[in-house]
């Protein structure tokens, strides 16, 4: 049975009848519960005692720019402590505050309303986790970009770099071997195919790592720039997992590739 005497802060930003309930559920549940609201110094203060931040979100924090600062500095130093932090917020904050926080894509992520009837269970799942960093995941998704427009693949990786490990090749060859040098446990979980490109495009390319044990069943995306009825169909008829428009604006990119992986 997981020991539930661990120290846990809950970090509210503005204290109310939501906080207060959840304190009172997680002391009911066992846990040594410790409020800070979002006193930087008690942050850093009490990291000895603390196994868990809880970090909760006000709604709509995105429209008010100090709260939205102050939050940055919370989220920096809870960062810092290298304990694990679970943010509580509105699902369509999520990928909005991470423009703006990078520290955000580091924490566990609790959507509100918190389903307090399955807490206990969210909440030794995420004590148990390991992981020396934020006890999210051991490392990042890897993503490889094949792509000859060195600008837009580079804009790409600007995009993303925050949640994944991207690589770049500008050439479809280049991709084969770039995957076939890569060892076994550092294999790209995902690969985003220009689909047309010059001397080997990207239903070549497909062709090719389909073809190869070591690339067969790595998730294949197609970029393209066409997205006409006609040209939809010529590249799922290839049957890649799934197409990508490059007018694709960057947080549906995120929303796109957090279902993908």
């Amino acid at each position: 049975m997981f020991d539930k005497r661990v120290g846990v802060a809950i970090v509210a930003m503005q204290y109310s009848v939501v906080v207060k309930g959840l304190e009172k559920k997680l002391e009911d549940l066992g846990y040594k519960i410790l409020s800070i609201e979002s006193n930087l110094e008690a942050i850093n203060d009490h990291a000895k005692e603390i196994e868990l931040y809880m970090l909760y979100i006000p709604d709509n924090i995105i429209e008010d720019d100090l709260k939205l600062n102050h939050l940055g500095l919370i989220s920096r130093m809870l960062d810092k402590t290298g304990k694990k932090v679970m943010a509580i917020g509105e699902k369509k904050s999520h990928v909005e505050l991470m423009d703006f926080i990078p520290e955000i894509a580091h924490f566990k992520w609790l959507e509100k309303p918190i389903d307090m009837e399955n807490l206990d269970s969210i909440m030794e799942k995420v004590l148990s986790e390991s992981g020396e960093d934020d006890g999210v995941s051991d490392k990042p998704k890897r993503i490889l970009l094949v792509d000859d427009d060195p600008t837009y693949a580079k804009m790409v990786r600007e995009w993303i770099k925050y949640k994944y490990r991207v690589d770049i090749v500008t050439a479809g060859m280049q991709a084969i071997t770039f995957l076939l040098k890569v060892k076994e446990d550092e294999q790209v979980d995902l690969i985003l195919l220009d689909y047309e490109m010059p001397v080997v495009d990207g239903p070549q390319v497909l062709q090719m790592l389909r073809q190869e044990p070591a690339t067969a069943n790595i998730p294949v995306v197609f970029l393209t720039g066409n997205g006409s009825r006609e040209a939809v169909s010529r590249v799922m008829e290839l049957k890649p997992d799934g197409y990508i428009l490059k007018s694709t604006s960057r947080m549906d990119l995120i929303k796109y590739l957090e279902k993908k992986i």
